[in-house]
């Protein structure tokens, strides 16, 4: 058992605005009626069920309530009910219909765990990357310069691929993010995924 960091995920408590980590990764955002009112879903595709049943989990955690489904493809497909909670996000986060950065975004340790939850993956033991939306590659840079910000120095990478991502390497930054993103869901599918030192 490690001990719980003053930064984790779980000493922070849950709102809304840590879905934005979803969104930073290949999540999105769409209006949608509901009864009415205006709201907004935010939604995405993983690779793998513990992923959404983690982002579930966070889902709920924030007082939205969270469907899982599959696509097409029978992909993973997580997603919030419509809410009107989640307009300030929509509006912040998209310019017309294109998925962009607000420029004042940071993302703290909960919006790094949806972020890590919808698309981290280990690159080696030295490395870990945190997945970008390919559709938006506006976002990545802007991405980037966040992380930069909180002390977590990423190296953008697959920029003219379809896996685009920023990675992170060296103990020092792969130690904030570890103490940032607090324990991995309870699988070892989820553990295999998660960052380490």
């Amino acid at each position: 058992m490690s001990q719980l960091s003053f930064f984790s995920a779980e000493s922070v408590p849950p709102a809304v605005t840590d879905l934005t980590g979803v969104l930073a990764g290949p999540g999105q955002i769409v209006l949608s009626g509901n009864g009415g009112q205006q709201a907004a879903r935010i939604s995405v595709v993983v690779d793998a069920p513990w992923r959404a049943q983690g982002l579930a989990q966070m889902m709920r955690e924030a007082g939205l309530v969270p469907e899982i489904s599959r696509t097409d493809e029978n992909t993973p497909l997580v997603r919030t009910a419509p809410d009107p909670q989640l307009m300030l996000i929509a509006r912040d986060w998209t310019r017309g219909a294109v998925k962009t950065v607000p420029s004042s975004w940071l993302p703290g340790s909960r919006e790094l765990r949806a972020w890590t939850l919808a698309a981290g993956t280990p690159e080696a033991d030295d490395r870990y990357l945190l997945g970008l939306d390919p559709h938006a590659p506006d976002t990545h840079a802007v991405l980037a310069a966040a992380m930069m910000r909180v002390g977590i120095a990423p190296t953008l990478i697959g920029t003219r691929g379809s896996h685009p991502a920023l990675r992170i390497s060296g103990r020092r930054r792969l130690s904030r993010l570890v103490e940032n993103v607090g324990e991995p869901p309870e699988e070892a599918a989820a553990l295999a995924q998660w960052p380490r030192i």
